[in-house]
């Protein structure tokens, strides 16, 4: 080893390791361990390196050792095909080959990539068995794989039996945690952490910011942010680009764009991305097209996400002309447009009113339409009463085996809004059949660091009582200011009075009298955010709740945010 390891450092291409396999056959050094399996590393995963060479020799060898085999299992770890590393760990077995602690880490490693959580398990009961517990780099290994593969529950059985922790493995957690439904206690383990005496690094706050993100919550977001700042963590550019879609995703568009500012010349592509997206979510329409053409003077040149983004914020906005002038200028810049651009088109459109041209648009594309295609043109259809095409939408989502409730909905609530209840009937027997179920709309909003969650007329809160009051109080006083209620989009066969009490308790509308009650007059904007599109009538409610308690509403829907202020909303009621 000591007469190749000079060699080893020189070698620059692949025909240089097949030297080297011959001065090792020459030289009678094949046969001996560490010269052969440092060749099939090399082969394996050295960037000049062929794995397919790799495994050729391996097959050449009789009676592999373990050393050859973790080469191998190595090499296959960090490909295209990473289960097959697994195929050689259990032919490992079949050989009575017991694996080490780099075997089972390299294993681990591939199951990472392919997310192979039954494998995993597999492994920690070797890990187990051969007395490895107390290596705490391949326990990390495996709580990272439990942690990617959301296996929650044993990766944090994992985390609290370790003897001791270090900051990768709590970087394994918290990242799981907040990739996964637990945003919360991955922000707690966040605390933790620095509770214990560890520093959290780039990867620990990059994770902590995705888990604020996640809960919508501007709070936390600003917490994390403050300790990003005094540990100079902020002239990292991606911790900067996740501040900046984590603030537009907590409702605070003017705080991304703070980050986005003090970036200077370090943005990235990701950034400009990034910015670009966050104005079209919150109605900012022309100031993303102003960024957008600002990217191109910079020259950083457009990709097909940057195209998307600000054809989102154009749809968001209304911006047509733009728009259609935005998407034909792709093919100039060298660019084809994807399903996903001519489905923001056909959206625009089809928001605009222009249900026929969107219709068009989806027949004219180069590929097959997909389910989103079809639902974008069918929601279009519902709010300008487009049967027919409604029908034809229909039927293609069924040809390409869409069983999403929403379909059934859309154009059930299209036949309902047109009085065909027998039509509404049958849509409503096909979902029995199919065994599809209307997805429950719910709010929630965050008071003092407590979710509070609400379902269209709840009453489990357990201050549902002084909610409702509050909706009476409300009611009282924008019914004082001329508002009536817009029944028509109550898509039930009930009289016009109960259309008016279903209205009246939608969860979003209890969210904001629950942050009403509960904020007090703190002057700080309520936030709601909501899984499904927020509903006409409550949109003109919450502006006039905006105007009468003098208070901003910021709700994010399934799509994008409104901020209500002083009767408005940013939306331009164009959602």
């Amino acid at each position: 080893m000591a007469s190749i390891e000079p060699l080893v450092q020189r070698l620059s291409s692949f025909s240089h390791i097949k030297q080297l396999q011959a001065h090792l056959i020459t030289t009678g050094h094949f046969t001996f361990l560490p010269s052969r399996s440092k060749l099939i590393e090399l082969c394996a995963i050295s960037p000049f390196g062929n794995l397919h060479y790799a495994t050729e020799i391996f097959c050449q060898i009789q009676t592999p050792f373990k050393n050859d085999w973790n080469a191998i299992i190595r090499g296959f770890a960090r490909s295209n095909e990473p289960k097959i590393s697994i195929t050689y760990y259990q032919n490992m077995f079949r050989k009575a080959k017991n694996p080490d602690a780099l075997t089972c880490s390299f294993s681990l490693q591939a199951c990472s990539r392919f997310l192979g959580v039954f494998e995993a398990k597999q492994i920690h009961s070797h890990i187990v068995r051969f007395g490895f517990t107390a290596d705490d780099r391949l326990v990390t290994t495996l709580l990272d794989v439990y942690a990617k593969t959301s296996d929650l529950i044993s990766a944090r059985k994992l985390f609290d039996e370790m003897p001791s922790r270090d900051r990768a493995s709590w970087n394994a957690l918290i990242g799981g945690l907040a990739q996964g439904d637990q945003p919360k206690e991955a922000l707690d383990l966040f605390k933790g952490m620095k509770f214990e005496g560890l520093k959290p690094d780039e990867i620990t706050v990059l994770g902590s910011i995705s888990a604020c993100s996640q809960l919508g919550s501007l709070p936390e977001g600003e917490t994390v942010h403050s300790y990003i700042k005094e540990s100079n963590l902020d002239k990292n550019v991606q911790v900067c680009n996740a501040l900046i879609d984590m603030y537009y995703k907590c409702g605070s568009v003017d705080k991304a764009c703070d980050v986005f500012r003090s970036m200077g010349c370090r943005k990235s592509l990701v950034s400009w991305n990034s910015m670009i997206m966050g104005l079209g979510m919150h109605g900012h329409g022309p100031d993303a097209m102003k960024l957008f053409n600002e990217m191109s003077q910079t020259g950083i040149r457009p990709d097909a996400i940057t195209y998307l983004s600000a054809l989102c914020a154009c749809n968001h906005a209304g911006l047509v002309s733009e728009g259609l002038s935005l998407f034909k200028s792709m093919e100039s810049s060298g660019l084809k447009p994807n399903v996903k651009h001519y489905g923001s088109i056909a959206d625009l459109l089809g928001r605009a009113g222009r249900v026929k041209e969107a219709y068009e648009i989806i027949k004219s594309m180069p590929s097959k339409p997909d389910i989103v295609l079809w639902q974008a043109l069918l929601g279009a259809c519902k709010t300008y009463g487009e049967v027919e095409l409604a029908e034809i939408a229909s039927r293609a989502l069924v040809e390409l085996g869409s069983h999403s409730c929403g379909d059934f909905v859309l154009l059930s609530n299209t036949y309902a809004a047109h009085e065909r209840w027998d039509d509404v009937g049958k849509v409503r027997e096909a979902m029995k059949s199919k065994a599809v179920k209307k997805i429950p709309g719910f709010s929630f909003i965050t008071i003092k660091g407590s979710i509070h969650k609400f379902v269209n007329g709840d009453q489990d809160h357990p201050d549902w009582r002084d909610i409702y009051k509050k909706i009476d109080e409300i009611s009282l006083r924008i019914n004082s200011m001329g508002y009536a209620a817009e029944t028509s989009f109550v898509l039930h066969d009930i009289g016009e009075e109960d259309k008016e009490n279903v209205l009246w308790y939608h969860s979003e509308r209890l969210a904001v009298a629950y942050g009403l009650i509960s904020g007090g007059g703190d002057g700080k904007p309520i936030q709601v955010n909501k899984n499904l599109r927020i509903c006409v009538d409550c949109h003109v409610v919450i502006k006039l709740i905006s105007k009468i308690y003098n208070r901003e509403i910021i709700v994010r829907d399934r799509a994008r945010f409104h901020h209500f202020k002083d009767g408005a909303c940013s939306c331009g009621d164009y959602w």
